[in-house]
């Protein structure tokens, strides 16, 4: 199991993005077309976790197209369906690139996460100025079963893009299947969650207020998730799993 992200480093990374990252402020209903992206899904998701290295030339131009679009000038839910895929993309090239050179996990890559891996608008960015900067100042807590890292624990990833017609619906199966597969699971009176909820718990309890680096208490983490799964109405406790870090691109 591949060693994660060193804890101070992450949150200095997040505090930086919050800072220096502009907020979205999308006003206009522009699309983006995410064709190109769709077939690179389909192509991923039918070969398995290792046909993604076959994709990097096919990812580069999904992501260099992407960079010349203005996700202010879409709807809502068009720009937080853009910067998702963006996000998925550049995850999915970092984490083809880390395959073909032998490496177990995208923590392996120099500044996977932390340097700039595009241009949006003028504003250079990086996988986490994405997530922490643009993403969840949608208040959105869905977002993190729809975003992928590059990880065995992560969520599946969509063998769709995510749309502006369809977020909400699409969100929601996210959460859904996240959950049911494993990021939420009841054993003897004992609830085990995705240490995601650990990391990003807070999004879910107090999601107007997103992002935050205040942790909420397991318990009204578990309660805020009761929308998406069954959960017994009384156990005996909660805890985080393991977050295995080992480098799979999981598409279905």
């Amino acid at each position: 199991m591949a060693n994660g992200p060193n804890p101070i480093m992450a949150g200095w990374s997040i505090f930086k993005a919050i800072i220096a990252i502009p907020r979205p402020r999308p006003a206009g209903s522009a699309e983006h077309d995410w064709s190109m992206f769709e077939a690179i899904l389909k192509r991923v998701s039918s070969g398995g976790p290792d046909s993604v290295v076959e994709e990097v030339e096919a990812l580069d131009a999904v992501i260099t197209e992407a960079a010349t679009a203005d996700p202010d000038a879409m709807s809502r839910e068009g720009s937080l369906a853009y910067w998702l895929n963006l996000y998925n993309a550049l995850a999915l090239r970092t984490a083809a690139k880390a395959r073909m050179r032998g490496l177990d996990s995208m923590f392996r890559v120099t500044g996977a996460f932390d340097q700039v891996a595009v241009v949006v608008a003028n504003v250079a960015l990086s996988l986490d100025g994405i997530e922490h900067g643009k993403v969840r100042r949608f208040n959105d807590p869905r977002i993190h079963a729809a975003l992928v890292c590059g990880a065995a624990s992560c969520p599946t990833l969509r063998d769709e893009p995510y749309r502006a017609s369809s977020l909400d619906r699409q969100l929601d199966d996210q959460m859904r299947s996240f959950l049911n597969s494993g990021g939420l699971v009841v054993d003897d009176g004992v609830i085990r969650l995705s240490r995601i909820f650990s990391w990003f718990g807070s999004d879910f309890v107090r999601p107007e207020r997103m992002p935050t680096l205040i942790s909420s208490r397991r318990r009204a983490v578990v309660e805020s998730l009761r929308s998406w799964t069954a959960i017994p109405p009384t156990f005996d406790r909660i805890e985080y799993q393991p977050y295995d870090w080992d480098l799979r691109c999981s598409v279905g």
